[in-house]
C-alpha cells in the first residue's frame, strides 16, 4: 500500500507538465520530467524519424499466457505503450487509445507494456475494469533495457509496418496526433504537414553522439572546432549523477539533471580556455552528489 501510494503521489506532483513529462519513474534514482531536443509537435504538423532503426524485438507473454512478440504485428503499425495502473497520465490516455485500436483493429496493433508493476493480478483487473481491447504484457528488464531504460510513464514509440520506430512520445499526448501518424503511414490523406528529423537522441540514447545541440548546455563563446571537441568529450565522458550515461545522454534524458548541466559547462569552460580554470569549472567541484541535489 505504501508503495502504491508512493507512486500515486509521484503522478499528482507531475501533473503541473502533464503534457510534456508524465509520470516519473518511480524507482530509480534518474527519474524526472524528460526532456527532448526534437521540436515539439502540434496537431499540424506530424514528425517522422529520418533512416529509422529497427525495433527492438521481445518475446514476452500477454496477460493470458499467450505469446507476444512484434513478428507477429508484422506488416502493421504498432503503437508500443509502456504505461502502469498507477500512473494517472497513463489511466488518462487508455480511452483514446481503445478508441484508436477500436477504428483501426485491422491496421493498428497497440501493445501495452505494464512497467514498475509488482502485481500481474492487480494488472489484470485493471485491464478488465478499464475495458482495454489491445494486448497487455508485463515488462521484462531485457525489454526495458532494449527500450532506452523508459525514463517517464507513459512512453509510446511509434511502429512502422517495417518494423522501425519513426516516432517516440513521453507523457500524454494529444490523441489528434496518434491518428494523423497512423494515417500518414497508411497514405491517407492528413490536415497537416509531414516533417522529418535525425534522431541524434531523442528515440535512441545511443544516438546521442550526431547531436550537435543539448539541452541546455551553451556552445555559442565556441568555436566550430572546439565545438565538435567539447561534443566528442560530452559522449564520451560518465555523468556523476548516477544514471550511468554519458554527459550527453544525460542532457538529452533529463534536462533537469543539474549534474550532467554542470559538468558539461565545465567542458564548455575548459575547452573555451585551456589550462585555466574558470567559474564554472570551480563551482563544478562542488556539484551536489544525486541523493544532495534531488
Amino acid at each position: 500500500m505504501k508503495q502504491f501510494v508512493h507512486r500515486e503521489f509521484s503522478c499528482i506532483a507531475a501533473l503541473a507538465a502533464l503534457l510534456v513529462a508524465g509520470c516519473g519513474r518511480t524507482q530509480a534514482a534518474h527519474a524526472a520530467a524528460v526532456s527532448q531536443v526534437q521540436p515539439a509537435q502540434d496537431a499540424n504538423v506530424i514528425q517522422f524519424v529520418k533512416n529509422p532503426d529497427a525495433a527492438p524485438a521481445f518475446q514476452l507473454n500477454d496477460l493470458e499466457g499467450k505469446p507476444l512478440s512484434l513478428a507477429e504485428a508484422k506488416g502493421k503499425i504498432v503503437l508500443l505503450n509502456f504505461w502502469a495502473t498507477w500512473c494517472g497520465p497513463c489511466r488518462a490516455e487508455i480511452a483514446d487509445l481503445v478508441d484508436l485500436q477500436k477504428r483501426y483493429a485491422d491496421k493498428l496493433e497497440i501493445i501495452a507494456l505494464a512497467t514498475d508493476e509488482d502485481d500481474v493480478d492487480e494488472v489484470r483487473r485493471f485491464v478488465l475494469k478499464s475495458g482495454i481491447n489491445y494486448r497487455v504484457a508485463m515488462i521484462s528488464d531485457e525489454v526495458r533495457r532494449d527500450y532506452g531504460g523508459i525514463a517517464a510513464l507513459p512512453t509510446s514509440f511509434v511502429i512502422d509496418g517495417q518494423g522501425r520506430i519513426v516516432q517516440k512520445h513521453v507523457g500524454l499526448n494529444d490523441p489528434t496526433i496518434y491518428e494523423l501518424e497512423v494515417k500518414a503511414m497508411l497514405g491517407e490523406p492528413v490536415d497537416a504537414k509531414v516533417e522529418y528529423f535525425e534522431d541524434n537522441g531523442q528515440i535512441f540514447l545511443k544516438n546521442a553522439g550526431r547531436a550537435t545541440e543539448l539541452p541546455g548546455v551553451d556552445f555559442s563563446k565556441l568555436n566550430a572546432k572546439q565545438k565538435s571537441l567539447a561534443l566528442r568529450r560530452m559522449n564520451a565522458e560518465s555523468c556523476d549523477c548516477g544514471c550511468k550515461l554519458t554527459l550527453a545522454q544525460c542532457r538529452i534524458n533529463d534536462s533537469a539533471c543539474r549534474v550532467s548541466l554542470a559538468l558539461t559547462a565545465r567542458v564548455v569552460s575548459q575547452v573555451a580556455h585551456p589550462g585555466s580554470t574558470s567559474g564554472a569549472a570551480k563551482n563544478t567541484a562542488k556539484i551536489a552528489t544525486p541523493n544532495q541535489q534531488r
